[in-house]
């Protein structure tokens, strides 16, 4: 991955995600969806079916597979974008490789310990997030001594045991994790001190996009959030992110066509 900011247009074939779910769970919308985000100047296209809003479960990796490969299959006829798998399960992975995927997006950062070689095998990207408990537990009552320096020195330790495990470096990306076993305070935390997080040399990913920590600070459910969503990506440009993954492609482009007319 360079340096250059790219937007991952976020794509959920989920039925219970947080802001989309049940929108693009019809082959034919997921599919226009994707078309649109790529059309809007989406870089990165990340697809899962698995939601991991707050209180969800698991999902089985054979209904991962059946959602997502249609529609990967569609895109790779007429696009060769990069392509983000939203995914904990090497066997999701392992069935979508023919579809020349390039990233793997992993919430557990590798707990299912096969990606690692699957990854390494095939050259490709991980994105290693921090998140605190699971998506079933993660928002009851998270804590923290030092919000910054734990999560710091957790992605440290995952990409460091990726490296040592044959990942080039030069395949790792970080995301701290927002909303993912963190309170409203924390998240902002986080998020104004996000450029500590690019002292690890590795491009930061940040997945703000409509989320609770935008809706508690505008009380704006998650469809009148774009506007508190591109502030809140300001400040993280500001702080060094270099991916946004979002669900408004069009005008985070307009955002950052804005970022390249301001001289330093």
């Amino acid at each position: 991955m360079n340096k250059e900011i790219q937007i991952m247009g976020v794509l959920n074939i989920t039925d219970n995600s947080f802001y989309d779910g049940g929108k693009f769970n019809i082959l034919e919308k997921s599919i226009k969806h994707a078309e649109k985000m790529i059309q809007e100047g989406a870089d990165i296209i990340d697809i899962g079916a698995e939601s991991s809003k707050p209180g969800s479960e698991s999902i089985p990796s054979t209904v991962q597979i059946n959602k997502i490969e249609p529609v990967l299959d569609a895109i790779r006829e007429k696009y060769d974008i990069p392509i983000s798998i939203d995914t904990r399960s090497s066997k999701v992975i392992s069935k979508l490789l023919k579809y020349k995927i390039n990233i793997v997006n992993d919430i557990s950062s590798l707990e299912d310990e096969d990606l690692i070689d699957i990854i390494k095998e095939n050259n490709l990207s991980i994105s290693l997030m921090h998140m605190k408990g699971t998506p079933k537990n993660m928002q009851d009552n998270p804590s923290y001594n030092d919000v910054v320096n734990e999560i710091y020195t957790y992605l440290e330790s995952k990409a460091n045991h990726c490296i040592n495990n044959g990942i080039n470096k030069n395949k790792i990306i970080i995301d701290p994790g927002f909303g993912f076993g963190k309170s409203l305070e924390h998240n902002y935390i986080i998020l104004n001190n996000l450029k500590k997080f690019s002292k690890l040399g590795f491009p930061v990913l940040s997945g703000i996009s409509r989320k609770s920590m935008i809706g508690n600070v505008i009380s704006k459910p998650p469809e009148d959030r774009l506007y508190g969503s591109l502030a809140a990506t300001v400040i993280a440009l500001k702080n060094l992110s270099t991916i946004l993954r979002v669900h408004d492609v069009r005008e985070t482009r307009i955002l950052l066509n804005f970022k390249n007319l301001i001289v330093d």
